[in-house]
């Protein structure tokens, strides 16, 4: 199994999850008739209105587009009806803060009746934010450096986070009163559901706080009341998620040859779970290519170091098949940016650990200092894909051989 091949499954399951692609598919097949506003946050949200404005076109009047510093697109901003913002992920600043602002106020200007496309991808919940009342920039801060380290999933981090503003948890639905709403969604949650995606910008959901929160946290968020429940009318469309990657990742694969096993169950839990269940399931299954999808959960140190799940995860498989020979596996964040980094994972092979303590360092103290990303630099095993315009959790590609 050379490397590339395994690389070349993974652009094929990116490649079909695409943002531009997957909007303007499903807007291909039936578009709204008339005059359209756009909104649009997200790290997908610039390939996710390129994709809307190549079938609706002059249809669209104007638009608001958030995402991801770096994440823009140059034939986007050379749009003059769009407004595009680049802001802060994972954790909000001043310009996400800002961005949420813009958001309200141009959601207040639309004319009443007016038809709005919304455009929603994974990171919306750091990239555009309007804090409730008593809420300032730095406790948001603050919060969302907590949620990050604490070793939470998406679902319970979102929990919190929807209780903290003005835009999540049918915020934004609410600043649309009187006007329809179609949102379309790249989903970055286990089951899709259109309420946790951005922590729910257009959908409220009923939901109980994590157990397990610090006091100050849970006095603060006891402080704030929940938001009357909004009656705007939302049709939810999901466009793209990890399935439809996979199904792309499973078809490639058997393109080049090989006998593939599609592991259904979502990947989840801490990393080190995580990858002695990868790893289990490779061995036990047919040799041949392996596919998982999921989100895994890491507690970070006080001075977490370079990288980020899919990194951790690499580095824990590398550890446990160190040696082998029959063997190879991608972890990818399908968003190209993995943690902190600007690495979107790696592949690695029974010869990682010796080539990166070759290069100075040290398996064990870069797992257990979240700094797996200066191991796989050392060991020349990390993947850089730059952003991919899209997001739909990670993706973990396995080959073993066989022993005939």
């Amino acid at each position: 199994m050379h490397r590339r091949e395994l690389l070349q499954i993974l652009n094929a399951g990116l490649d079909a999850v695409e943002g531009r692609r997957c909007v303007r598919e499903l807007l291909s097949r039936g578009a709204p008739d008339g005059r359209v506003h756009l909104i649009a946050a997200g790290k997908a949200a610039a390939r996710m209105s390129l994709g809307a404005a190549d079938v609706l076109g002059g249809q669209i009047v104007d638009g608001y587009v958030v995402t991801r510093a770096g994440n823009g697109d140059p034939e986007l901003a050379a749009m003059p009806r769009f407004q595009v913002r680049e802001a802060s992920h994972p954790v909000p600043d001043q310009s996400s803060l800002a961005a949420g602002e813009g958001l309200l106020r141009y959601a207040a200007g639309l004319p009443r009746g007016a038809q709005v496309l919304g455009l929603i991808s994974g990171g919306a919940s750091s990239l555009v934010e309007a804090p409730a009342a008593g809420v300032d920039a730095a406790q948001l801060e603050k919060i969302n450096v907590w949620l990050l380290g604490s070793g939470l999933d998406i679902f319970g981090m979102n929990a919190v986070r929807r209780r903290l503003s003005r835009l999540k948890d049918g915020g934004l639905a609410s600043a649309l009163s009187g006007r329809p709403v179609l949102a379309l969604y790249l989903s970055d949650v286990q089951g899709d559901d259109p309420g946790w995606i951005g922590s729910g910008l257009f959908q409220q959901v009923e939901t109980d706080l994590p157990a397990d929160l610090p006091s100050w946290l849970r006095e603060l968020l006891g402080k704030i009341p929940r938001p009357p429940t909004t009656d705007v009318t939302v049709e939810h469309r999901i466009v793209g998620n990890l399935a439809r990657a996979l199904d792309a990742c499973g078809e490639q694969a058997r393109r080049l040859g090989y006998t593939v096993t599609r592991h259904t169950k979502w990947l989840n839990g801490p990393v080190g779970q995580a990858a002695l269940r990868l790893l289990t399931e490779l061995d036990a299954g047919p040799p041949g290519i392996h596919l998982w999808g999921g989100e895994t959960t890491v507690r970070l140190p006080l001075s977490p170091g370079r990288g980020g799940r899919s990194q951790h995860l690499a580095l824990s498989c590398a550890m446990d098949i160190s040696g082998r020979d029959d063997v190879v596996l991608v972890c990818a964040a399908s968003d190209g940016i993995d943690g902190n980094g600007e690495d979107a994972g790696a592949i690695v092979d029974g010869g990682t650990i010796q080539r990166g303590r070759d290069g100075g360092a040290d398996p064990a103290a870069c797992l257990a200092g979240a700094d797996s990303g200066t191991f796989l630099e050392a060991a020349g095993d990390l993947l850089f894909t730059g952003p991919t315009g899209t997001n739909v959790n990670d993706l973990v590609i396995g080959f073993r051989r066989g022993s005939g």
